[in-house]
């Protein structure tokens, strides 16, 4: 991944029907796209079946989870994943791993993160390299002798993380050929990802975010304020170049903890909503990515809905948007 220009990814939330995947792959890779990723959040389908399917239907876009996390999937389990994806789309599978979200609900404690994610990768990486030496970590135990037991694609993958996090940042300095911020659109903090990310040059910064673009740009920043507002309460307190009054976070959360989305998208400035948010008219949408990549991001992801109908709004993006970034 390193040396590589400016990029264009399409996020797809796993809440689709079989088939979807592959019709909205083919027009981003057909368009010109570089990435096509699943998001893995809970409640929502597996990534890994919706990948399969992607890998089957496209034959160059780079494909991957943005993000699985240790927590719920165990490291063995990351490998075997990841192994099978990259063998699927011969050659062309990341790993994104990151802490996750919403996990109190089904009582998982997300304590040491950076160790957790740290031992993880370890294990992925001494798998695909055929390494059955075994590991003894803090969080994480792999016996000597075990391995996987089949042909791979690869010996390594390339390794995304996701977070906004300093401790997780250094660590992708050092491990990682990704960063990526999800739920942002915020140059400031692009700039601060390349500034905590120092000499590591060669660590792409990525950003996405929920993404609506129509030809009425009003009628799209609406529908975005609904779709950014359950992940507005969770992100917004963690961008520290955001500035955002407590106050405005707490009656967000309290909102959409009572299922009320359109009385927090009601609380949702313009202002706002540019820096988690990519919406509006095509025009607008490319302004947004193109100042991304003046403040240092390597790749720009738009996620969904991406239109007030996806597939509308994905096909817009090809033909209206990706133009105007010079693809």
């Amino acid at each position: 991944m390193t040396g590589r220009g400016r990029e264009l990814g399409l996020g797809l939330q796993t809440n689709k029907r079989p088939g979807d995947y592959a019709a909205l792959a083919r027009i981003a890779e057909d368009g010109g796209f570089d990435v096509v990723t699943t998001f893995n959040d809970l409640w929502f389908q597996p990534a890994l079946p919706a990948l399969l399917e992607i890998a089957a239907a496209t034959t160059r876009v780079r494909v991957g989870p943005s993000c699985l996390n240790p927590f719920t999937v165990h490291p063995v389990e990351l490998a075997g994943q990841v192994a099978t994806l990259d063998l699927a789309s011969r050659g062309r599978a990341f790993l994104g791993l990151a802490a996750g979200a919403w996990l109190e609900t089904i009582g998982l404690e997300q304590r040491r993160s950076l160790r957790s994610i740290a031992e993880a990768w370890e294990i992925v990486t001494r798998l695909l390299a055929g390494d059955r030496s075994g590991f003894a970590g803090e969080v994480f135990h792999l016996e000597a002798g075990h391995g996987l037991a089949y042909t791979l694609e690869r010996h390594r993958v390339p390794l995304l993380i996701g977070s906004w996090s300093p401790r997780l940042t250094a660590f992708a300095a050092q491990r990682a050929d990704e960063l990526k911020l999800g739920g942002s659109a915020n140059p400031a903090l692009v700039r601060l990802a390349r500034e905590r990310l120092g000499s590591a040059a060669e660590v792409g910064v990525v950003v996405g975010a929920v993404t609506v673009v129509d030809s009425d740009g009003k009628r799209a920043r609406e529908h975005a304020r609904r779709e950014v507002a359950m992940y507005l309460a969770v992100v917004a307190g963690l961008d520290p170049t955001a500035g955002l009054d407590p106050e405005l976070i707490a009656a967000l959360t309290e909102r959409v903890a009572a299922g009320d989305q359109a009385g927090a998208a009601k609380l949702i400035s313009g202002e706002v909503l540019d820096l988690f948010a990519f919406s509006g008219t095509p025009a607008q949408i490319a302004d947004q990515a193109e100042a991304l990549f003046d403040a240092g991001a390597r790749r720009v992801d738009f996620g969904t809905p991406h239109g007030l109908d996806e597939r509308a709004g994905v096909e817009l993006l090809v033909r209206e948007v990706t133009p105007r970034l010079g693809r």
